[in-house]
């Protein structure tokens, strides 16, 4: 693979005076590439304002995440693609954090959800990006590329199956059904009281350095507009219920999948014939020691992984 490595040679001069030779000079360090610095902007979806941050220069790379999470789950990735020459912008999707939070599971449906990150892409002046996501904010990726098309030139899931696979072990996978039994009670009336910013945040996070960030982040956030993502768009049944799976348009774009084995809600089957959704290259990267929060259990592998697959089609 391409390698964006900076290598320097140091090579120590003899100096002779008056008969004597000095001692060598010491080799001087490259000096460290410069840190980019994140920065908050904010895209308005016709009334609904949503907060992202940036960093880097270069193509644009938007991150979405999912559910419980917000913009800083994706910092390490930030840092590693910013450094790579990329532009890399981290969603709080609606509900969280410091984006606004509409009432109404309406609000949540997937069309908005889409017109979230085409405003994003928008706000920064481009037509197009790189676009990369975890759980819902996975979830909401593919029906970026699949209802927008023009919108996205390269696409990372991390986690959720393609809407074919998914429909496709919700009827058939009993494991699967049995998986996703959380996601039902989540749509019932009243689960989100249920719900601490405390327990949000401890199951997110396990870096001890990040744990006030995502207190304080949940904090701000809404629970009922996190479980208005269910009621508004997750499948109500399972087997006959959910029904044949639906045909969808082939992906265009390069596609990278990025799965925990161990995940509990999500199981790898569904990624199953994935590649037959899409007409340009596929690949399929499968993390037997990792969870649901892929990113974080394989934190140096993944973001490795995405780095060079990215350079590797620049």
């Amino acid at each position: 693979m391409r390698s964006f490595t900076l290598a320097g040679a140091i090579a120590a001069a003899a100096l002779v005076a008056c008969g004597a030779q000095a001692a060598p000079k010491p080799a001087a360090k490259p000096a460290p590439a410069a840190a980019h610095k994140l920065a908050d902007r904010y895209a308005l979806n016709g009334s609904v304002k949503i907060h992202y941050v940036v960093e880097g220069k270069g193509p644009l790379v938007v991150l979405v995440h999912g559910f419980p999470d917000y913009w800083a789950t994706w910092k390490p990735l930030m840092a590693e693609l910013s450094a790579a020459g990329y532009r890399t912008a981290a969603l709080d999707t609606r509900g969280y954090n410091l984006s606004d939070k509409p009432q109404g599971e309406a609000a949540y449906a997937m069309p908005n959800l889409v017109g979230d990150v085409a405003a994003v892409v928008a706000a920064e002046g481009q037509k197009d990006t790189i676009l990369i996501g975890h759980d819902w904010g996975a979830a909401i990726a593919w029906n970026v590329v699949l209802s927008r098309p023009a919108l996205v030139n390269k696409l990372v899931i991390l986690s959720v199956p393609h809407p074919a696979g998914m429909a496709r072990e919700l009827a058939s996978n009993k494991d699967q059904q049995a998986n996703s039994q959380y996601a039902r009670n989540f749509q019932k009336e009243g689960s989100e009281k249920l719900l601490t910013a405390e327990r949000l945040a401890g199951m997110a996070n396990k870096n001890p350095a990040e744990a006030p960030g995502y207190l304080e982040a949940f904090k701000r956030s809404d629970f009922a507009a996190m479980m208005n993502y269910y009621r508004a768009n997750y499948p109500k049944g399972t087997g006959e219920a959910v029904g044949p799976p639906p045909s969808f348009p082939k992906i265009k774009v390069p596609v990278l999948i990025i799965h925990g084995m161990q995940d509990k809600a999500l199981n790898a089957a569904g990624h199953n014939g994935a590649w037959n959704q899409v007409d340009a290259d596929t690949t399929i990267l499968m993390i037997p020691t990792a969870g649901h929060f892929v990113q974080h259990d394989a934190e140096a592998l993944v973001d490795r992984t995405v780095k060079d697959w990215l350079n590797e089609r620049r």
